[in-house]
């Protein structure tokens, strides 16, 4: 560190006068918008509720770090876009991220990266699943009233893997090495619910009706009226979630794996699409709904047909859903196909704040990681929904609001009385700044 700072660059000439760079700023920050996260964090409590299900068995007399402080300081670098524990050794000094994590700024350090990674190994089974708990309740703590109904909407995720990580398996249809989470979603305002890490093969209808019922049945813990309407693809038409669902007041919308029988009960309206489409030559969409039983199925359901002749041919799709009334295009073009925003929010998981770092040898670790992951969503969906609300980063990407709104070189000058945080004279997005402490109710004086 002391090589960097007595480091001299030189950065060419200027107007004749040689330009040279230094490290010798003082206490900057290149993250000064993390002290945002923390005010977020103030008000949605995910860090608090992922921190009291820990039980803290170190002796207490060589104890530096407490854990709220280290799931804080892990959780805003991901947040900040700083993936991986390695980034603790050149973060723990940063004067921005230790006032986040309710440090002084010339205070003693943050955490290492040999910290962090003993306590990535610190939760058990069991509070883990506590964790998962907890997540289900931060996301019903969230509406002031409970809603006359919701979206669940779930999906798995391909997370590549490149080591000897415990259940990564060959997965044939990736053809990688990789886990399977399963992550579940609001699918009305996108906020994360649940993420499971998995094996990494498709889950089996046990499984998948293991992880729903623990999800709903604390939903409905707090929110007992609550209208239920479950989402997803054909891989979870399984006939035990059609069942549970079915003898819990359970609405589901699902995709539908074709077969020789359903394509014989649609034969007659593709052929009527296929007629429509060389009159016209235009695509043609029509849509019939009828009742089958596979042989596995407990009852007959309602299976709803797409019919669909393009200029690339016949592209016949199956819903199978538990509305019996409701018109056949819109459980189609409504319900179901509304669940293609959940791609987004899997992006923004994944993508923007790097949850397939799924790198520890233990799977309890792993999944462990993937809860913080977690909870930086938490964060930056809340920054977005609830900080930005009425300004052009409303709907922005998570990338987009890190890079202009926590990405903020920052000096950070600690008083008497005060600690004091000076952003660019000429930072060039105030007005977003000064709506966003207005949302959280900060003081702008």
């Amino acid at each position: 560190m002391e090589e960097n700072i007595q480091l001299g660059l030189d950065l060419g000439k200027v107007c004749g006068k040689k330009v040279v760079g230094k490290f010798d700023g003082g206490q900057l920050s290149s993250d000064g918008g993390a002290i945002f996260l923390s005010r977020i964090e103030k008000e949605v409590g995910i860090i608090d509720r992922l921190c009291n299900t820990i039980m803290d068995r170190r002796d207490k007399r060589y104890i530096e770090h407490e854990y709220k402080e280290l799931l804080s300081q892990r959780v805003y670098q991901i947040a900040c876009n700083y993936e991986d524990a390695n980034d603790c050794n050149t973060l723990r000094s940063d004067p921005a991220l230790k006032v986040a994590c309710g440090r002084l700024p010339e205070g003693s350090d943050l955490g290492s990266q040999a910290t962090m990674t003993r306590l990535e190994n610190v939760p058990r089974r069991t509070e883990l699943y506590r964790m998962g708990i907890a997540f289900v309740d931060n996301y019903t703590a969230s509406y002031s009233t409970p809603p006359q109904g919701i979206i669940l909407d779930m999906d798995d995720t391909c997370d590549p893997t490149h080591g000897s990580q415990q259940l990564s398996l060959f997965n044939s249809y990736y053809d990688e090495q990789c886990y399977m989470p399963l992550h579940i979603y609001d699918g009305k305002s996108g906020q994360l619910i649940l993420t499971v890490l998995r094996p990494g093969k498709r889950a089996k209808g046990v499984e998948i009706v293991a992880i729903v019922k623990r999800v709903i049945r604390q939903i409905r813990k707090k929110w007992p009226e609550v209208e239920i309407i479950l989402r997803g693809d054909s891989h979870f038409s399984v006939p035990e979630l059609h069942s549970w669902c079915l003898a819990n007041s359970v609405h589901f919308v699902l995709g539908q794996t074709g077969n020789a029988i359903l394509l014989e009960h649609g034969k007659s309206l593709l052929e009527q699409a296929e007629l429509l489409h060389k009159e016209s030559g235009e695509k043609v969409r029509l849509f019939k709904s009828f009742h089958y039983q596979a042989n596995s199925w407990e009852q007959p359901l309602r299976v709803i047909l797409k019919a669909e002749i393009t200029e690339k041919g016949s592209n016949p799709r199956f819903l199978v859903t538990s509305f019996e009334s409701c018109r056949a295009s819109f459980i189609y073009d409504t319900v179901y196909c509304g669940r293609g925003t959940m791609e987004n929010y899997i992006k923004a998981h994944k993508t923007h704040l790097h949850s397939d770092r799924t790198s520890c040898t233990k799977f309890e670790a792993n999944q462990f990681r993937l809860f913080l992951h977690g909870a930086a969503y938490v964060l930056m969906h809340t920054l977005r929904t609830v900080g930005l609300k009425g300004t052009e980063l409303a709907k922005a990407q998570f990338n987009t609001i890190q890079n202009k709104i926590l990405k903020i070189g920052t000096r950070v000058e600690e008083l008497v009385t005060k600690v004091r945080f000076h952003f660019p004279t000429n930072y060039p997005f105030k007005g977003l700044i000064g709506t966003l402490c207005k949302n959280l109710i900060f003081s702008t004086a």
